[in-house]
């Protein structure tokens, strides 16, 4: 079972979103990762692009950090998720692509409590041996070299994965107070400037590797120097956490999903209802729609028919490289298995041998008379 991701066509337009939407896609494209949603097929539709994503029923971080009694979770539940968004960054940043957007409402629990990395909108992938630059995230978010636009390459993710840590732990974000009001500016001036507050909550492992992670110069920063996210993995926040049975899904969640639960807080978290006017579609954007919509994803689809087993119907050679049976033209084609019924009437045929010697006789003439029967009655 998938889930469709529908992005409006006239939204998209309206906003000038085509190049992030294809971006989107293309990204999802190149990544294989059990961490972050995968895509299995893009397609559109007259009024929509259609992701068509892996399904995930638990709802996000933000509703299980702040709706699900006290805010915050226990050490242990924030560890075991913290480890998984590791493993999807790594498998991000193994592509070169950083993703620019960690934040609990991008994180999304599947039907078993595992998490994926999604909305991958922001990450863009880095030239080799490259820096970009380019002031997009989330406000409280957002690293301090991106606010100061200068050059990075993945040390925003790991910034990221710091305010993450932080709020599953504390239940509020490092730099704005729960339900707070404040202005965006005054929310990156305490990026910049002001040191995140530990309460009682935080082990002294738990605290060191958000203070690590959240170092404000990206170079002294945890992660960022050259064995990445192998660094964080040694840090003795995660000194239980046995990484190569985590990624085999090995590791059972701290926290399963009820089936029979619906984990947001209104229906329009689920689907925005709006329309947009004053825009029209022309066969302009017929060449973007075509860049976007390219059917089946290849990873994904071969995954599927390997857990399936229909790539077995799928092979065209036999054993040791010979052809099908089925394909092979020379050999001749094999009996017909036998079905039920002729095996009921071989069973019924066997039993009136046993108890009659002229039963073979009477059957034939029963069918032959039926025989003649029918033909009477279709001739008349």
């Amino acid at each position: 079972m998938y889930a469709c991701k529908r992005l409006e066509k006239k939204r998209i337009k309206k906003r000038k979103g085509e190049s992030m939407a294809l971006n989107e896609k293309q990204i999802l494209e190149k990544v294989n990762s059990q961490f972050v949603v995968n895509l299995a097929y893009a397609y559109e539709t007259k009024d929509a692009l259609c992701l068509v994503l892996t399904i995930m029923n638990g709802g996000d971080l933000k509703f299980h950090i702040y709706n699900m009694g006290n805010p915050g979770f226990e050490e242990e539940r924030a560890l075991f998720y913290a480890a998984e968004i590791l493993c999807g960054l790594e498998d991000l940043h193994r592509e070169n692509i950083v993703y620019r957007d960690l934040k609990p409402e991008n994180i999304l629990l599947d039907d078993y409590g595992h998490i994926r990395i999604s909305d991958l909108g922001l990450a863009v992938k880095i030239p080799e041996g490259d820096l970009i630059r380019g002031r997009v995230g989330t406000v409280g978010y957002m690293a301090p070299e991106v606010l100061n636009n200068q050059r990075y390459s993945l040390s925003p993710d790991y910034w990221g994965l710091g305010c993450l840590i932080y709020e599953m732990i504390e239940g509020q974000s490092p730099f704005r107070g729960r339900k707070e009001k404040v202005k965006r500016e005054e929310v990156d001036r305490r990026v910049l400037e002001t040191e995140e507050v530990y309460s009682h909550k935080f082990s002294e492992e738990a605290k060191s590797i958000c203070k690590m992670l959240l170092t404000k110069d990206a170079k002294q920063r945890l992660g960022c120097q050259e064995e990445g996210a192998v660094e964080v993995k040694r840090h003795p926040f995660f000194r239980n956490m046995n990484f190569k049975r985590l990624e085999a899904g090995m590791l059972d969640p701290p926290f399963i999903p009820d089936p029979r639960a619906v984990y947001c807080k209104d229906v329009l978290d689920i689907e925005q209802f709006s329309t947009v006017k004053g825009v029209n579609l022309d066969h302009t954007d017929d060449d973007f729609y075509s860049k976007f919509s390219t059917g089946s994803v290849p990873i994904p689809w071969q995954s599927e028919m390997i857990e399936t087993e229909c790539f077995k119907e799928l092979n065209v050679f036999g054993p040791n490289g010979t052809l099908s049976p089925d394909l092979n033209r020379s050999r001749p084609p094999e009996p017909p298995k036998k079905g039920l019924l002729q095996r009921l009437f071989k069973r019924q045929h066997q039993n009136n041998s046993k108890s009659s010697p002229n039963s073979k006789t009477s059957f034939n003439h029963h069918i032959n008379s039926n025989h003649v029967s029918s033909n009477s009655t279709g001739s008349s």
